[in-house]
């Protein structure tokens, strides 16, 4: 069922706005500011975070016991769905880097860097440190969007794709700093195994020698930050590593968006092998 689920979020994703209109985190952040108002939660942060994520996970682990063996899963099956799609990503991180790629082939320089702090959130000392964390972010968000999600929804189920999109809302949305940072820390585990796993996907579809060469030695290391390593093997892996002002800084952005999406190609025909055989 799992990777009927995975053809199903794909479509979803690609041919309709249900993402969009899905996501609403309101009742979880009205949840999480009721957590950090609870002194006996907010003195002990293990324990608020440990209190904020085990209520929505028991409520969905109840909810799938009871589906679960009705008319042979198949209930189950919608609620997995619109679990996944709502662990996603918020927003389009493709469409929102279009006026920057727009202002970029123009050479408008002022423009660039105006809609990278506009839409991307993005701020730089210069053109290429600027073009440099515009790369870095198109990899991360694409990584934390879709590839994290679906990786641990195909490795542990809709649990665990639901706490990783909780782990990540709460260090967006916690005004409490130490429950913030526990969540912080508790999301690097998540991310380390998707994020290595995702380096070897650039690798084999990629430039394999280049990121073997660069990156071979902080693979495993467990202190490197997954947004620093996907955006070192992004820029090894792919073909083009121009970040000139014009059509051709365009193409290394083009590039590695096809890298991405031959990434992604690449993690759905494995999970189509265990699919059929496993």
């Amino acid at each position: 069922m799992s990777f009927i689920v995975l053809l199903l979020v794909l479509l979803v994703e690609k041919f309709s706005g249900w993402r969009l209109r899905l996501q609403r985190d309101g009742l979880f952040v009205g949840w999480l500011r009721r957590v950090e108002g609870m002194p006996a939660l907010a003195s002990r942060p293990w324990l608020g975070l440990l209190v904020l994520l085990l209520v929505p996970l028991l409520l969905l682990a109840l909810l799938l016991t009871v589906l679960q063996p009705v008319a042979y899963g198949l209930l189950a099956l919608p609620v997995h769905l619109l679990v996944v799609v709502w662990s996603l990503g918020r927003g389009d991180v493709h469409r929102a880097i279009g006026p920057f790629r727009d202002a970029w082939r123009r050479e408008d320089v002022q423009g660039a860097y105006h809609v990278a702090e506009r839409d991307l959130g993005v701020q730089a000392d210069n053109d290429g440190e600027l073009f440099a964390q515009v790369h870095g972010m198109l990899v991360w968000q694409a990584f934390q969007s879709f590839f994290a999600v679906i990786f641990w929804y195909a490795l542990l189920g809709p649990l665990a794709a639901l706490v990783y999109r909780l782990l990540a809302l709460s260090v967006e949305h916690a005004s409490h700093t130490e429950i913030r940072e526990r969540a912080a820390q508790v999301r690097h585990a998540f991310d380390w195994l998707p994020a290595r796993a995702l380096v070897l996907s650039f690798a084999l579809v990629g430039n394999f020698v280049a990121v073997g060469r660069i990156l071979l030695h902080d693979l495993l290391a467990w202190d490197v930050p997954a947004a620093r390593l996907l955006a070192a093997a992004g820029y090894v892996a792919e073909d083009v590593n121009d970040s000139d002002l014009g059509a051709r800084g365009v193409a290394s952005l083009d590039a590695l968006w096809q890298l991405l999406v031959r990434a992604a190609l690449l993690w759905y025909s494995i999970f189509a092998l265990e699919a059929l055989f496993f």
